[in-house]
């Protein structure tokens, strides 16, 4: 496959997933909450919503791994850098799809008892944070790539000296 197709999928693929959540979390949720008049009417639309953001991050992880592995870049600093944030971020991702199973079993007949409102916020304050570690990892790791792809031409396949 060409290296500018991978790093097209690898691209659209990020800003699905990175821009999903930012236009879902600063608009979409603010003026659903507006419009169905509760956070939790709009809690059971998120509920199904991430549950589309977190596939999404499945495949961009995925496409990110083949992307580290064919594409050459000539900073060994970079790579690893690279490869170690995209690791956390799928640590992260691993932690998205645990939490969220707990989250949903807290609801009941589309309501969070007043038992099991405590757990429910502090799981939800958890899957809040590592979603937004995910963002910032995101953020690191698009501009780590930016730079390995302007080091690196389109179709190079020789041995570039690592520094």
């Amino acid at each position: 496959m060409p290296p500018s197709l991978r790093r097209f999928l690898v691209f659209q693929a990020f800003l699905l997933w990175q821009g999903g959540f930012v236009f879902y979390s600063g608009v979409v949720v603010p003026i659903g909450t507006e419009i169905l008049g509760s956070p939790l009417d709009q809690g059971l639309v998120t509920q199904q919503v991430t549950n589309w953001l977190n596939r999404i991050g499945v495949i961009w992880h995925a496409l990110f791994m083949w992307e580290l592995f064919a594409e050459v870049d000539p900073s060994r600093w970079r790579k690893r850098w690279r490869i170690g944030l995209w690791a956390v971020s799928a640590i992260l991702m691993v932690a998205l799809f645990t939490l969220h199973p707990y989250l949903d079993s807290q609801f009941v007949e589309n309501a969070i008892p007043k038992a099991n409102w405590r757990a429910f916020r502090t799981a939800h304050i958890a899957y809040l944070w590592v979603s937004t570690g995910q963002w910032v990892l995101g953020l690191a790791l698009a501009w780590l790539t930016i730079g390995a792809w302007s080091a690196c031409p389109q179709g190079f396949r020789g041995t570039i000296p690592v520094s």
